[in-house]
C-alpha cells in the first residue's frame, strides 16, 4: 500500500508550532481575547515568511490550507492585521532563539563553518520602472549568515545595510557560530570559511579567508598560506555551500521583503532563515 505523502507546507508549520510553543507563552496577557493562540500565530508569519506572501495574502493562502490549519489547531483563520500586529508586538530575537532550540535538538557539530552574504530587495518596483524614473540603483539591504558545510543548515544570521563591506562582521558571525564548531578535548577544530570580502583586521591569522593584496604582514602571509592548503585539500571550496543556501532561500521565498521599516526587515529576514532551516 502506497503511503500517503506529507506537503512541506504541514511540516514547515509542524516544526515552527512545536519550537513556537517552546519559546513564547501561550497567550501574551491573561485577560487577551484567547481567540489564537502566540505559537499558532508565530508559526503563521513563519509560513508567511517562507512563502514570500504579504500578510493579505497569507491570510488567503490560509484559507485554502486545510491540512496546515489542521495542524496548527485553528479553527479560524486570523486576520491580517492581527498577523502584522503579532510580529510588532514580538522581539527581534525570537526567531533566533527558535532556530538555537531547533539546531540544539538536532545536536549539530561543524568540522568547518562557511560565511558569505547577500542583498534582498525592498523595493517593489520594477527594474524597467526604475530606470525609467532614471534610480536605475537598486535598493536592497544585506543579510549575512554562517552555515555548517556538512549541516548545510543556517547557525547564524546578521542584517547589515546593503552598502558597506562585510569585514566588519566577521568577529560578530564568529561568537555566534562558534557554540557550533566542533570541539576536541574542549577545544576549537573547526575552520571559519569566507570569500576576500571578509578580509580586515577581524580575520584571524588562523582563518580561511583570502587576503587582498598586498601580502606583506606575518599574520596575512600565514592566513595566505592556509588558504592556499584549504584550497589543494579542496576544503575552501565548502563556502560555496553560502551560495546553494541562498539559492534555495530566494527560490522558496523570494528575493525581496515586503517590510519597510528596518526593524521589521530584520524580523522578516530572521524568520526566512529560520523557514529554510525548518524546510532543511
Amino acid at each position: 500500500m502506497k503511503t500517503k505523502r506529507e506537503s512541506r507546507y504541514i511540516r514547515v508549520a509542524r516544526l515552527a508550532h512545536e519550537l513556537a510553543k517552546a519559546v513564547v507563552p501561550r497567550y501574551s496577557h491573561v485577560n487577551s481575547p484567547q481567540w489564537y493562540t502566540q505559537p499558532q500565530l508565530v508559526a503563521c508569519v513563519i509560513l508567511k515568511a517562507y512563502l514570500g506572501l504579504s500578510y493579505r495574502d497569507t491570510e488567503e493562502w490560509l484559507l485554502a490550507a486545510d491540512g496546515v490549519c489542521q495542524v496548527l489547531g485553528l479553527d479560524a483563520v486570523p486576520d491580517h492585521s492581527t498577523l502584522s500586529r503579532v510580529v510588532k508586538r514580538l522581539g527581534v530575537k525570537l526567531a533566533r532563539q527558535m532556530n538555537r532550540l531547533l539546531l540544539r535538538q538536532l545536536s549539530v557539530e561543524e568540522a568547518a563553518i562557511a560565511l558569505d552574504g547577500t542583498g534582498f530587495s525592498v523595493t517593489q518596483a520594477s527594474s524597467y520602472y526604475l530606470t525609467r524614473k532614471g534610480d536605475w540603483r537598486l535598493e536592497y539591504v544585506k543579510g549575512l549568515i554562517g552555515v555548517g558545510t556538512h549541516s548545510q543548515l543556517i547557525l547564524d544570521w546578521l542584517y547589515a545595510p546593503g552598502r558597506g563591506n562585510e569585514m566588519a562582521y566577521v568577529n560578530r558571525l564568529r561568537r555566534g557560530v562558534q557554540g557550533y564548531g566542533r570541539r576536541v578535548k574542549r577545544r576549537p577544530r573547526w575552520d571559519l570559511l569566507a570569500d576576500k570580502g571578509f578580509d580586515g583586521e577581524q580575520a584571524r591569522p588562523t582563518d580561511l579567508i583570502p587576503p587582498r593584496h598586498p601580502i606583506i604582514r606575518p599574520d596575512r602571509v600565514q592566513r595566505a598560506h592556509g588558504v592556499e592548503r584549504a584550497r589543494a585539500q579542496r576544503l575552501l571550496g565548502q563556502r560555496w555551500k553560502c551560495e546553494t543556501v541562498f539559492s534555495v532561500i530566494k527560490r522558496l521565498s523570494g528575493a525581496s521583503l515586503t517590510s519597510r521599516s528596518p526593524l521589521r526587515q530584520r524580523r522578516e529576514m530572521g524568520f526566512k532563515f529560520l523557514a529554510y532551516n525548518l524546510h532543511r
